[in-house]
């Protein structure tokens, strides 16, 4: 049996952190991966044509970037070779009759455009911000850290204390409120609306859904603070700098090697085993779903009957999809600032996302889903040949139980069949072309991800959901993915439970990991 201090259950960002932390702390790690790659969501291959690097799942590290563990591990990440690059426009919108806006990196900038678009919403925007900014230790606290621990209920109080109790009441309902409210409150022009609403998709909400009003703030507020940071060279520069660090100091990686359960004696985790090897470990940090730990890996004595009943409630959310494309120029939008920006979405406000997730909520393929149209070489010239650009299309409004289409366009009996894929895919391209003219033109090659395709490549992606469980009130902060336990504990001394299904939820920040980490010494 061979022997580790630490045992890593799947690659994924949370993974890594924690293999990078726990590593300079002197433990001997092994991180186990079912894959060929390491990364888990985070992938670059060139899987259009040669020579053009594409992020094939996630795409960008807002999050990352101002998280707890860049900033412990900053210095090690570019001794190894990572490299940020950003740009100054992290976003725009395009609405159906081809208005269009951005948001800038730069807050009087923002300030000046948006009342230009409607008088007074420039100046509604920076009330937004300053409002959110008077809140935002407690708000970034508790998405930064275990919502149980004493830090945290220190900062509540602290907070509460602050601006007074009723205050400090009425403010928690008002984050409680969902994300169309808050648009339709500050603002009056539809497509700053527009350019705010689809992000909250990449939150697990939907415009109408509870909480979305602070995922809104946090999403702006940090989009202006922190842009769009890709690393240069592809994605995959942070996980081979954060391998880098692990192999450094003795740890190990392998991959194609899937773990089969988890070794447990009288109570204590003991290691893992895979197929054909048992590892020995004081501690073991599983990032995969609820139902892989609970169903599969861990023994059934070591699960608790009230354990199991909340394994089986916990729900998993909208399903996307992603299209790659190798560009042989850019694309030719009306408004020159797009071409800039990192991502752009094409939507027709918040009631066009609203009709969509409401539309796959009932199994349909949107009529008019949001295209979010990422633009790594705008930012990153060396992911493409000379001349030459990549293009990240994400679909995040798409069912997971295929039932229909809400145009009646495509007949879905048979389910995501290509056929079916292929039309869809012919759809948002079609609307694509209303905005860049010569978007069919310049393609030279195009790869699709399905629904189905994702799940396949990665098994904690359950039916395409992208985040790994639907990120709704219930499954976030002491509800994700159970109350029965803390701080990222399970029933089963040192097991940890890491990942996109546990506190503080999707994203590619590796804070779950983080705090994990931080309880093994």
């Amino acid at each position: 049996m061979k022997q580790f201090d630490t045992v890593v259950i799947g690659s994924g960002i949370n993974s890594l952190a924690a293999a990078a932390i726990l590593s300079k702390k002197g433990q001997r790690v092994l991180v186990l991966e079912k894959n060929d790659w390491i990364g888990g969501c985070i992938k670059t291959s060139e899987i259009t044509a040669p020579g053009f690097k594409t992020d094939v799942f996630s795409g960008w590290h807002p999050l990352f970037v101002t998280g707890p563990v860049y900033r412990e591990l900053k210095e090690d990440l570019e001794k190894n070779g990572l490299e940020y690059v950003n740009t100054e426009v992290p976003t725009g919108v395009i609405m159906p009759n081809n208005e269009s806006a951005v948001l800038y990196a730069d807050r009087q900038k923002n300030i000046q455009a948006f009342n230009q678009l409607a008088d007074g919403d420039g100046v509604r925007y920076q009330k937004l911000m300053e409002n959110f900014q008077e809140n935002s230790e407690l708000v970034f606290h508790l998405l930064t850290n275990e919502p149980t621990s004493w830090s945290s209920i220190g900062t509540i109080l602290k907070t509460s204390r602050k601006s007074g109790f009723k205050e400090f009441k009425k403010e928690i309902g008002l984050m409680l409120k969902s994300a169309d409210q808050l648009l339709n409150q500050y603002f009056e022009s539809d497509v700053i609306k527009a350019l705010f609403a689809p992000w909250i998709l990449h939150t697990g909400l939907g415009p109408n859904d509870a909480a979305g009003n602070i995922m809104m703030q946090v999403l702006v507020f940090s989009l202006e603070a922190a842009g769009m940071p890709i690393p240069k060279g592809g994605g995959d520069r942070l996980v081979k700098a954060l391998m880098d660090i692990v192999e450094q100091h003795g740890g190990e990686f392998t991959t194609n090697e899937a773990v089969e359960g988890i070794l447990v004696q009288n109570g204590i985790v003991q290691g893992v085993q895979t197929r054909g090897q048992k590892y020995s470990a004081k501690y073991v940090l599983a990032n995969v779903t609820p139902h892989q730990l609970y169903d599969k890996l861990l023994p059934e004595q070591f699960v608790p009957s009230s354990l199991k009943s909340d394994v089986k409630n916990y729900r998993y959310g909208n399903a996307a999809m992603q299209i790659h494309y190798a560009l042989d120029g850019p694309l030719e939008w009306a408004n020159p600032e797009l071409k800039k920006a990192a991502m752009i979405n094409l939507t027709s406000g918040i009631n066009g996302v609203s009709q969509s997730v409401n539309e796959v909520y009932n199994g349909l393929l949107p009529k008019e889903g949001t295209i979010a149209v990422g633009q790594h070489t705008a930012l990153d010239p060396t992911r493409a040949p000379e001349g030459k650009h990549t293009l990240w299309i994400q679909l995040l409004e798409m069912p997971r139980n295929l039932k229909g289409d809400a145009a009646g366009e495509i007949d879905t009996s048979q389910g995501y069949t290509k056929k079916v894929i292929d039309a869809y895919v012919d759809r948002i391209e079609r609307r694509i072309c209303n905005h860049a003219p010569n978007f069919k033109d310049v393609i030279l090659s195009r790869k699709i991800l399905s629904p189905l395709d994702l799940e396949a490549h990665n098994q904690n992606l359950v039916g395409g959901d992208p985040y790994s469980g639907a990120a709704s009130i219930d499954q976030l902060l002491l509800w994700r993915p159970s109350v029965k336990y803390k701080k990222h504990h399970t029933p089963v001394k040192n097991l940890f439970h890491i990942g996109a299904s546990t506190h503080p939820g999707p994203g590619l920040g590796g804070v779950s990991g983080y705090l994990a980490a931080q309880q093994i010494k």
